[in-house]
């Protein structure tokens, strides 16, 4: 882009939230805008949840990319990554609206809080025989396919079916659904902003 004379830049994170990978980002670009010949002007977009107002409207997404065949007494059961960052609160807050919004929904975590053991409780707490296994990722790749969905005896599915939980898994990121491309592109939009 330097050699094709951009002068500014606007760079999108696809993050679910400002962890350390989205901050790893922030620190690159920024060296990219100190080099010499460098861009006038680099600019980096919000991750998915940044605030309060983007975790209200991830949960509302949610109630509007769950299968329609599910029932009112199914859960959805959404596997964010997680992560040993202080943003993991962000999926607790999550939590936290989905549940004010529809009390069997779910967030759990592959590597950070809520784990499926916490999850899993509140589905036994609450009776609930079938679940929709949902990641809550950018795209479903190896968490979803495996960790999530896979036959291991400690996956997702295979925990909650020893619970006497019918597992439906739905493989899809959510940059495949409108509703969270919604909130990247106004986090871009944001940035847009930022060179005028």
């Amino acid at each position: 882009m330097m050699r094709e004379n951009f002068t500014h830049v606007a760079v999108q994170s696809l993050h679910v939230m400002p962890g350390a990978e989205f901050h790893g980002l922030v620190k690159n670009v920024q060296r990219f805008a100190d080099m010499s010949k460098g861009l006038k002007k680099v600019i980096v977009g919000y991750p998915l949840m940044s605030n309060s107002e983007d975790v209200q409207r991830v949960a509302e997404a949610f109630l509007k990319i769950i299968p329609p065949e599910r029932r009112e007494t199914d859960a959805v059961v959404f596997m964010g990554h997680g992560t040993h960052h202080p943003a993991n609160v962000y999926y607790a807050a999550l939590n936290y609206h989905v549940q004010k919004l529809d009390p069997n929904i779910f967030v759990g975590t592959v590597e950070g809080w809520p784990e499926i053991d916490e999850v899993k409780a509140d589905l036994n707490q609450r009776r609930i025989k079938k679940a929709y296994l949902m990641p809550f990722m950018t795209v479903a790749g190896d968490h979803a396919r495996n960790d999530m969905a896979g036959p291991e005896p400690d996956s997702w599915k295979s925990i909650l079916e020893r619970e006497g939980i019918q597992c439906v898994p739905v493989l899809k990121g959510t940059a495949e659904f409108q509703e969270f491309v919604d909130i990247w592109l106004d986090h871009l939009r944001t940035a847009f902003e930022h060179f005028e």
